[in-house]
């Protein structure tokens, strides 16, 4: 079997380590040149919350050959259509994409490449690129954990991706895949829109009291929305995150506020990487983050002001109208 990683920045250069590391075989690829030349010369080298450095097959894309029987999409989703386009031919005919991104990613790929050909990863862990073969992982190693499925009810290949997942942490097979991407992304939704506004990693979002009360309504929009659209969220890492982060009333409100620092205590450092997107001046996924709950939702008649005003305030970021600061919290002066 031959398995690639497409688009091997911070998640995929950690990813690609450590299946390599556990004895599975895998390519990793990246436009960024000097990204590969050091993972070539020296291997990928990871560090934060792990520590190691191996050799990895690291390789340009026009420097792919021959057919792929998994091939992990990492990149942005912002150019998944025409990315997709240059993989066909090196996908095998029983060959499966793995949509291992944020946000709703599956009914586009698997129009593309057929659906029986495309399976979904809702990730629970996050990783910082650092270039020149290296990539910080910062998520503690406990919590290395992947929802793996399909939202098309059958996949090529779903096993082989499995086992190749479970070299780095635990997986589990999702039946309710459409609830595991929707709980994924809520969490996303809060903590990565913040902190792609604000600067802050999730664990000062946690410290602020009011960037925690804003994270905590944004949290619970998500679910309403969910509510509308018919999905029923799945558990993330064995907990009931519906249950345990939204609210219903006054006392199970201050519970869950009380309990968000506990919920991401082992994910404090994570940087979104739509902040580190706008800080490099480029611009980020905010429409396929925020942007796509709001989208399911509208289509349900759904509304989410929330998620509206994270969305309106990082497209000013990258227009140049808004700076990145902990100030733009103020935003929901009005809401929250």
């Amino acid at each position: 079997m031959r398995a690639a990683i497409y688009g091997a920045g911070a998640m995929g250069t950690v990813l690609g380590a450590y299946i390599t590391k556990n004895g599975g075989s895998i390519d990793l690829i990246s436009r960024n040149r000097e990204h590969i030349a050091a993972l070539r010369s020296g291997g990928a080298h990871i560090v934060g919350e792990a520590e190691f450095t191996v050799p990895v097959k690291a390789y340009l894309p026009e420097e792919m050959e021959g057919e792929y029987d998994v091939i992990f999409l990492m990149t942005k989703q912002r150019h998944n259509a025409e990315i997709l386009k240059f993989l066909s031919p090196y996908l095998a005919e029983d060959g499966v994409v793995c949509t291992t991104q944020n946000g709703l990613p599956e009914p586009l790929v698997g129009e593309i490449v057929g659906k029986e050909r495309c399976c979904g990863c809702a990730v629970s862990w996050g990783a910082t690129f650092l270039g020149k073969g290296s990539a910080r992982l910062t998520t503690r190693t406990d919590a290395l954990e992947f929802a793996l499925g399909t939202i098309f009810g059958k996949c090529n290949r779903l096993e082989d991706v499995r086992n190749l997942l479970s070299l780095m942490g635990k997986v589990t097979v999702e039946e309710n895949f459409v609830g595991a991407r929707w709980s994924k992304l809520t969490i996303n939704c809060a903590f990565s829109g913040i902190s792609a506004l604000t600067g802050l990693t999730f664990g000062q979002i946690c410290d602020n009291k009011y960037a925690r009360k804003v994270a905590q309504a944004v949290l619970k929009e998500c679910f309403d929305m969910a509510k509308v659209c018919g999905i029923r969220p799945a558990k993330v890492q064995g907990h009931n995150v519906e249950k345990i982060l939204g609210y219903r009333g006054p006392f199970t409100k201050w519970l869950s506020y009380m309990i968000i620092p506990l919920a991401m205590k082992k994910h404090r450092d994570i940087v979104s990487g739509m902040y580190c997107d706008l800080a490099a001046g480029r611009l980020c996924e905010i429409d396929f983050i925020n942007g796509a709950a709001l989208a399911y939702a509208k289509k349900k008649g759904a509304d989410g002001p929330l998620n509206s005003i994270i969305c309106n305030g990082v497209h000013e970021i990258e227009r140049g109208e808004r700076t990145i600061s902990p100030k733009n919290l103020e935003l929901f002066k009005n809401l929250v």
